[in-house]
């Protein structure tokens, strides 16, 4: 019963943070950048003046598709971001550039992050199948389930390890944004609450993600009530 309401809490929590962080995007999507620049261009200047030249800006089909791609060494920039003048376009593009920057400069957390992405790609394939049927055999093969666990721990653990990952890049971009004269007095505030915003839906789908590993844990520990 508490794991439900628990779950009906960060559900909601969730939706309000989504909302929030749409509303924001869209609203500052149609404010004009101060300097003029698209997202492309803030981009490529934000890797230039950190020193890097081996890293292309390319545009990318979709909405919400922006990302750094460490493999290639791409930052991704969605239609709707490559382009635009805006302040959103700005804050997402100067994000996207602080991964790379984080790459560069080998940023610990960002290594392990990427070391676990090949282990949680397989974890997240099988988990809730293993999960699901480890606790329809949960009398006969208890050992299922916790295979089941220790698969979800390690999406859980990646979620954890993504927070400072997210959170130091927004920082530094919005500190480039600012330095650069990129942002100015009246723009700027409103490319630090973007990325805010957009940094809370992550811990939100963290401690989502704890929650209903300690309900997985508890379906085990009392497996024989």
């Amino acid at each position: 019963m508490i794991y439900w309401i628990l779950f009906g809490l960060f559900a909601l929590l969730s939706w309000l943070v989504q909302s929030n962080l749409q509303s924001k995007f869209k609203k500052y999507s149609e404010v004009p950048l101060a300097s003029g620049l698209t997202g492309a261009q803030v981009a490529e200047k934000m890797l230039r003046e950190n020193g890097i030249y081996d890293v292309q800006v390319i545009s990318t089909p979709g909405q919400l598709t922006d990302h750094y791609n460490p493999t290639n060494k791409t930052v991704n920039l969605s239609q709707g971001v490559y382009a635009s003048y805006s302040v959103a376009a700005a804050a997402v593009a100067a994000h996207e550039c602080g991964h790379a920057v984080q790459h560069a400069r080998a940023y610990a957390p960002l290594q392990l992050r990427s070391a676990l992405v090949p282990v949680v790609s397989f974890a997240s394939t099988w988990v809730q199948w293993v999960i699901l049927a480890g606790i329809i055999f949960i009398n006969v093969f208890p050992q299922l389930l916790l295979i089941g666990i220790i698969l979800f721990a390690l999406t859980t653990l990646f979620s954890f390890v993504t927070l400072p990952v997210e959170i130091d890049a927004s920082r530094r971009a919005t500190q480039w944004l600012q330095e650069a004269r990129i942002t100015g007095p009246h723009d700027h505030p409103m490319a630090v609450s973007a990325l805010r915003s957009a940094a809370y839906t992550y811990v939100v789908a963290a401690l989502g993600s704890l929650a209903t590993l300690a309900y997985y844990i508890m379906i085990f520990l009392g497996r024989r009530d």
